[in-house]
């Protein structure tokens, strides 16, 4: 299979989590939505990443899509639990990780517009978003090792990545300071190839 992204997504940087806890193999085509030559919208009919395409052709989009799948892919490893009600608490998780990633990437998005085009009252409504979700995020996590039970969920995968692109993209929030228990967290799950080795960069 291949995977299609850019190396700045923090999308993408997810599933590439998700297939190294998976020790999946794949092929990892570099491709930005954003350039002028881009074959994204070949494959997505929305033109975003990540994309996962299949050995059979066909393709999948949205990283909570290709996480969910990759993880049936193989049964080792499992990031998503069985039954109903732990595999809801970690989608939640997700959810609520992935919100922040939405709202960082809108303000990131925002800032790249003319100055004089762009909107105070919208940049700030995001931020909003981005402070209280790392405040239920952080009062969720409380002083446990991991997000969910006892080793390493996609409800941590999603966590690390939004915290990472936080810290590429936003370095001025300094939200290690304010919220200590997610730089544990953090700093232990770049101790782990899957996100040592998938730091975004430009």
């Amino acid at each position: 299979m291949k995977l299609v992204g850019s190396l700045t997504s923090p999308y993408v940087r997810k599933v590439r989590a998700v297939l190294a806890e998976k020790k999946i193999e794949y092929e990892f085509v570099i491709d930005s939505p954003w350039t002028a030559d881009t074959g994204v919208p070949n494959l997505n009919p929305l033109g975003k990443v990540p994309v996962l395409v299949l050995d059979d052709g066909s393709t999948l989009f949205d990283s909570r899509v290709i996480a969910e799948y990759l993880d049936n892919v193989t049964p080792n490893n499992r990031l998503l639990p069985q039954p109903n009600r732990e595999r809801i608490a970690v989608k939640r998780w997700e959810a609520l990780a992935d919100g922040v990633v939405d709202a960082a990437v809108t303000i990131v998005l925002e800032s790249k517009r003319q100055e004089s085009m762009r909107d105070p009252a919208w940049i700030a409504r995001h931020q909003g978003k981005i402070t209280a979700g790392l405040a239920a995020l952080s009062h969720d996590l409380d002083d446990h090792a991991w997000c969910h039970g006892n080793g390493l969920t996609l409800a941590d995968i999603a966590l690390g990545v939004a915290l990472g692109y936080l810290s590429f993209r936003m370095p001025a929030l300094e939200w290690r300071a304010a919220h200590e228990n997610l730089a544990r967290l953090y700093d232990k799950l770049m101790t782990r190839p899957s996100f040592s080795e998938t730091v975004p960069r430009d």
